[in-house]
């Protein structure tokens, strides 16, 4: 089981991730309150060990941007966590080899198979809010997830230390889940928490599925 810690976007935040090993960080390109310019980002994916594989996340970028950003090796994986068509990522295939998740905000289980039939490498499942395309803090009724899935996806939504088992647990026999993404659920006071994050990478690296 993989996990993946979103929003990092302070030396310090790195700091943390170089010490506690996850497998995946997140940087966020979209209009949030955890957004990084591409310089910034640039700046702290030197500093990030190689081994834990970078994410952009965008919403409804220019392809041409998104594509840009890969192409100079400051992300490794595309995220697109908007309106993204399957138009819009036959040509982003076309001007990048990065894997591309695509995120589905979840209201019911046919949000999860319509987005499933899209040429992506994975899915990304989500909370849906109104107005909000992600970060919401919120999780979703994880018993909405199709056990028939095509598609590996990471489970994402309002995940922390104290509900993170119970979410592996519902989800073990719903497609395959490959990993976790959590961000407010290791952060205190809107920063990143050294120690939360290391409980818990500590837990969904030694779950195993039952």
């Amino acid at each position: 089981m993989k996990i993946k810690i979103c929003g990092i976007r302070r030396e310090e935040d790195v700091r943390y991730l170089n010490e506690t090993m996850p497998d995946y960080a997140g940087f966020i390109f979209a209009d949030t309150k955890r957004k990084v310019t591409e310089d910034q980002a640039a700046l702290l994916r030197r500093e990030l060990d190689p081994r834990i594989q970078a994410f952009g996340v965008f919403v409804n970028a220019p392809e041409e941007a998104v594509a840009a950003i890969a192409g100079k090796g400051t992300i490794d994986v595309i995220q697109l966590h908007g309106d993204e068509t399957e138009e819009y990522i036959r040509a982003l295939r076309g001007m990048t080899e990065a894997p591309i998740i695509k995120a589905v905000r979840v209201k019911n289980p046919e949000d999860i198979l319509l987005t499933d039939r899209l040429p992506v490498d994975y899915l990304l499942l989500d909370t849906y809010h109104r107005g909000q395309y992600g970060g919401t803090g919120e999780t979703f009724s994880w018993e909405l997830i199709p056990e028939e899935l095509k598609h590996s996806y990471l489970l994402a939504g309002g995940i922390e230390a104290g509900n993170i088992r119970q979410a592996l647990s519902t989800v073990k026999d719903k497609g395959c889940c490959i990993g976790i993404d959590v961000s407010g659920g290791v952060e205190t006071n809107g920063v990143k928490d050294k120690e939360k994050i290391k409980k818990i990478i500590e837990i969904v690296h030694s779950y195993r599925m039952p």
